[in-house]
């Protein structure tokens, strides 16, 4: 075993400064200078932060890790303030998300939220496309996916490509006609472009919020964008339209406000988020809280979690696209096949995954990742979770108006506690869910769903699915077509997408122009 000896910390390489808290992360000056830790005396291959042949005799040389000298090197710059070159989109056909040039709204009401937070004033970024008419009835809300700005589509302003670049136009060719409507698309309450979020300054401090932003919900974020269309005076919606989280939202537009939407297009959503989509995004977030810079959500002064930021956004786009289209894409290719294999990325898909975390790691408040794909595993369009809440704001509201609420409730503290015993499976409760086959066509949606999509009984809504999407799939969706059949809806189509047409799984939505943009553009017709 290696001996061990006692070190101060400033004293060493900065690549030892990623491993502690980030409220303690600060200028060199300003590190205590009692604070000690402990390592390995000779670390094979590096000593004093420059590379060194290994101090100790080994039948093999040590193997090198650009991989972590690239994350070191990144928070070395983030401690010192050094530019960060900015992450190219790269030849792949993911499309930007590029932030900026947007009008913004500021509420003069605050927001009282579903779990009991309130926003005491908050601000809707917001884009928009085509001209409303004079009776204010052609326009059309787009729903954003989780990490999406309101860029939908290049503007004088900013005049950058968007994120539906090749949906939006002039003419019926497209799939949101810029002749015939008036496009209006939002950053969330929660986002970071725009929006208020957790790094918007909480007015009471003049501070970001931080984790000290409540908790939010799909429908807290419907009806801060509701207020929006109040001001702009448009009292109905020709349609709401969107995708992935967007498409949950579109959902509940209908549900929340039904007599002030027309038609309803949902894309590779749901009804109510499913366990694997759930398990995905825990996943997510753990790896971002389990970074040491994330410091319990409080760093804007510090260093941003880009690792655990990276490591979450890969673990995501795992999820977003489809074997078969990597299978074609990636293959079993490594870049580089003439050298050894490493640790490193190596195979193709490795690179891509990579860049795709490098690319976005700095982007995006990690915040925002947090509370926002929260709001997606809370999300149940079923009656008796929409009348629970409606409940628990009826009762907040009357608690307020006696002027009994104290803070406790207003910031929604969470006092839950993890359990003494770990998870044991329950094997006496077998629910609808726990013995319906997820793949069978026959599977048949909760009542509870049912009557909760009710309210959309007499809505013409589009549903569209794809057969390879791994994080919402093609049952999700045909699950909320039966539940509004059975509902009584009979305007309702459907569209499902096999392997054949695509495979770029989830991403599908950001795509395929033709087989998503050419049903949406008919039905809208």
């Amino acid at each position: 075993m290696q001996s061990l000896q006692r070190i101060v910390l400033r004293q060493q390489p900065l690549r030892h400064l990623s491993r502690y808290p980030s409220n303690i992360l600060r200028k060199p000056s300003q590190l205590p200078t009692n604070h000690l830790r402990l390592i390995h005396s000779t670390r094979p291959g590096r000593q004093n932060g420059t590379a060194t042949e290994p101090q100790s005799t080994s039948s093999n040389p040590q193997m090198s890790f650009p991989c972590l000298d690239a994350l070191e090197t990144r928070t070395s710059n983030l401690l010192n303030k050094t530019t960060i070159p900015k992450q190219t989109s790269g030849s792949g056909p993911e499309p930007s998300y590029t932030s900026g040039g947007y009008q913004t709204f500021v509420s003069p009401n605050p927001l009282h939220l579903d779990w009991g937070g309130t926003l005491p004033t908050y601000f809707v970024a917001y884009e928009t496309w085509g001209t409303l008419n004079p009776s204010k009835t052609n326009a059309i809300l787009l729903q954003t996916g989780l990490s999406a700005s309101s860029h939908a589509h290049s503007t004088p302003a900013n005049p950058s490509p968007g994120w539906w670049e090749k949906f939006i136009g002039p003419g019926p060719s497209y799939a949101l006609d810029t002749d015939k409507y008036f496009i209006i698309c939002t950053n969330v309450i929660g986002g970071c472009y725009g929006s208020t979020g957790p790094s918007s300054p909480d007015p009471a401090s003049g501070q970001p919020y931080a984790t000290k932003f409540p908790i939010v919900t799909l429908e807290d974020m419907v009806r801060a964008q509701f207020t929006l269309l109040d001001h702009l005076g448009i009292e109905k919606l020709a349609a709401s339209v969107g995708s992935s989280m967007g498409g949950m939202q579109s959902l509940a537009s209908g549900v929340l406000f039904p007599e002030r939407v027309g038609k309803v297009v949902s894309i590779s959503g749901c009804g109510r988020s499913h366990p694997y989509s759930i398990a995905m995004r825990f996943v997510q977030r753990q790896v971002l809280m389990s970074d040491p810079n994330w410091s319990r959500g409080h760093y804007y002064d510090s260093i941003p979690p880009h690792v655990g930021m990276k490591l979450a956004r890969e673990i995501a786009t795992v999820t977003y696209r489809s074997g078969p289209e990597w299978e074609n894409r990636f293959s079993r290719r490594r870049a580089d096949a003439s050298q050894p294999p490493a640790l490193c990325p190596d195979f193709l898909i490795e690179t891509y995954l990579d860049h795709a975390g490098e690319k976005w790691c700095l982007e995006y408040d990690a915040n925002s990742l947090l509370y926002i794909s929260k709001a997606m595993d809370l999300f149940d369009l079923s009656k008796g979770v929409q009348d629970a809440a409606r409940d628990r704001r009826d009762g907040y509201e009357t608690r307020r108006n006696e002027d009994v609420v104290g803070g406790d409730l207003e910031g929604a503290q969470c006092t839950l506690t993890l359990p003494e015993q770990a998870y044991q499976e329950q094997e006496d409760v077998v629910g609808e869910e726990k013995s319906a086959d997820v793949s069978s066509s026959a599977r048949q949606p909760p009542k509870d769903l049912v009557a909760g999509l009710a309210a959309l009984k007499n809505h013409k809504v589009l549903v569209i699915g794809v057969e390879s999407d791994i994080l919402f799939p093609a049952w999700q969706q045909r699950e909320v077509v039966d539940a509004l059949r059975q509902g009584g809806n009979t305007n309702v189509e459907h569209v499902e997408l096999g392997e054949d047409i695509s495979m770029f799984g989830h991403d599908t939505f950001l795509l395929d122009t033709e087989n998503v943009g050419g049903p949406v553009g008919r039905f809208l017709q």
